[in-house]
């Protein structure tokens, strides 16, 4: 068994934006990382399929360099493995294969969560490893772990949420700026909100894969993403996935009655199962969602006996992120375990019918 201040030996897969943020942390703020683990936490491996990403950081002469995600987690003497690599393969076997192993994971990949949640679930709580995910829903806001751990004895009826930030930046300039759809998109891709293909976030899915994951630590149970809604039958942008229907002249009715249009995230206990959807809404001002601009994250939380409570902070950008993988990694030098915190094994989820709704 390790000694508590031997240092924490961690494997990086993935030099992205946010890659790239938890790395130049770990160097650089080693010091008030130790303190927070109660150990030092040691970059013993990172993962770069392309080398070029590595240029400008200083890894510590020690850290190894693969090109190959595979083998590094195979490397002998790891405590955890940060996987960063985003989407559903390979980061889905390689994410499998170690926590089969035994080994700690900590990812900020919500697509593969809401792809394979369950079945990863079940294998780390087999080969007793610990999988952490804070970073996968709201960035640098602590929401899951808010709901997994603080509101662990209230009964949660309903979570609702804006928590895609790309969504909430373009109705924000649209409202602000009176912009078209097609402008706004274009402005939250110069600023780098967006990406080249935006239907992610536009169609919705991004929200979608990340209210599942908000369902299983709310309702302790595993949806699929294609059961959340993600096409209003009615109200703006009706008939259309996510904020593709959303024209400027709805965010200016909107406007012109004292709302404001926002993607609302929203899953429910009901008599016949969940509902859940992804779709926007208009709002009140006064409801707590409106709160949300830019890229920033709101999410309620509403149950007995607390009554309700709400989280908001960054949802998007590197560092924030970051932030919360490396929240993730000195839990675990800590000893702490999965994001699940003491709930029991989830079950997969029994969704209300149409006609339910």
């Amino acid at each position: 068994m390790a000694s508590p201040t031997a240092p924490f030996r961690v494997a990086l897969l993935g030099v992205g934006t946010v890659g790239r943020a938890t790395a130049d942390s770990l160097v650089r703020d080693a010091g008030r990382l130790a303190e927070a683990a109660g150990r030092p936490i040691e970059l013993a491996v990172i993962a770069a399929r392309t080398p070029a990403r590595l240029q400008g950081l200083a890894l510590p002469a020690g850290t190894q360099v693969l090109a190959d995600p595979h083998a590094a987690v195979e490397v002998p003497g790891l405590d955890a493995v940060v996987e960063l690599m985003g989407g559903d393969s390979p980061a889905g076997e390689i994410v499998e294969a170690a926590l089969r192993a035994g080994r700690s994971v900590v990812t900020a990949n919500k697509h593969l969560l809401a792809a394979r949640g369950q079945a990863l679930e079940t294998t780390a709580r087999q080969a007793g490893a610990r999988l952490r995910f804070e970073a996968a829903v709201g960035g640098g806001t602590p929401v899951l772990r808010v709901c997994a751990s603080d509101l662990a004895a209230v009964r949660i009826e309903c979570v609702r949420g804006v928590i895609n930030g790309t969504t909430n930046w373009i109705l924000d300039a649209m409202e602000r700026d009176h912009l078209g759809a097609g402008a706004a998109l274009a402005a939250a891709q110069v600023a780098g909100y967006a990406e080249t293909d935006p239907s992610f976030d536009v169609d919705g899915i991004d929200a979608a894969d990340k209210l599942v994951i908000l369902v299983r630590l709310a309702f302790g149970t595993w949806i699929s993403p294609a059961a959340v809604a993600r096409i209003a039958v009615d109200g703006p942008g009706a008939g259309r996935p996510g904020i593709r229907g959303v024209e400027a002249t709805d965010v200016a009715a909107a406007e012109a009655r004292g709302h404001r249009i926002r993607v609302i995230a929203e899953a429910r206990r009901t008599a016949a199962g969940i509902v859940a959807s992804v779709v926007p809404r208009e709002i009140d001002p006064d409801d707590p969602l409106a709160r949300a601009h830019g890229i920033g994250n709101v999410v309620v939380f509403e149950g007995e006996p607390a009554g309700t409570v709400m989280v908001a902070g960054p949802g998007a950008g590197g560092p924030a992120t970051a932030a919360a993988v490396l929240a993730d990694v000195a839990a675990l030098a800590r000893g702490e375990g999965s994001t699940w915190a003491g709930s029991a094994a989830a079950a997969v989820g029994l969704l209300a019918t149409e006609a339910a709704r």
